[in-house]
Order: C-alpha cells, then structure tokens, then sequence
C-alpha cells in the first residue's frame, strides 16, 4: 500500500466518503461518531458498520492494480470488491448519489454516470 496517494485517489477516496457519509446518515444508523478515513480527509461522522465498509473501499482504492489505466469501478475488469461489498457499494452509490444530485451537488452528477 502507497503512503501517498495520487490526485485521482484523493478525489476517488472523497467522494466514496461523502457518498458514505450521505448513506450513513439518510438510513439513520446508530452509534455514529467522527472518523477519518484518510488523513487528507475531514472526520465524518459514521456509524461501525460504514465505518467498516469505508476502511475497506479506501483500502481498495490505494491498492489498486490498474492505477495507471483506471477506469472507473463500475466499468473495470478486474473487481477488487468482495461480491457482498460490491452490492453495498452498489446501494451507496445508487442511492446517495440521487440524494446528493437532489440537494444540488451537480460535481457528482459526472460522477454518478461515469
């Protein structure tokens, strides 16, 4: 694993955070408390379960074997995520993406789709 991670992971580890985030907090989890998930990032306030599951996509995202070609998750050939990580993500994406284009964030309109 990279100490450093490139510009493209910064940015790909914030936004699965903020998507995380959204989630964590739209499907009212208990027990949230402020985390990092990478020391660029600001602490947000997630429950254990996303907590868990954030660890394990930036985890992902730093180790990935195609950084110099790679396309987006959605449409790689090569699944990093184990298959019950790869439905949640799935979920997150889906449903906190809408909420996001919602509430304005059009920076993640580009990403939702590519």
């Amino acid at each position: 694993m990279q100490n450093e991670p490139t510009a493209q992971q910064a940015k790909d580890i914030k936004v699965i955070a903020k998507f995380t985030e959204v989630w964590c907090a739209g499907q009212q989890h208990s027990g949230q408390k402020p985390v990092t998930a990478h020391p660029e990032l600001q602490p947000l306030k997630l429950c254990p379960d996303c907590t868990a599951f954030l660890q394990y996509a930036v985890k992902k995202r730093l180790c990935c074997p195609l950084e110099a070609e790679k396309p987006t998750c959605r449409r790689c050939r090569i699944h990093c995520y184990a298959p019950q990580q790869r439905a949640l993500v799935k979920q997150i994406m889906a449903w906190s993406g809408k909420r996001m284009i919602m509430r304005g964030r059009l920076d993640y309109l580009w990403h939702y789709f590519f």
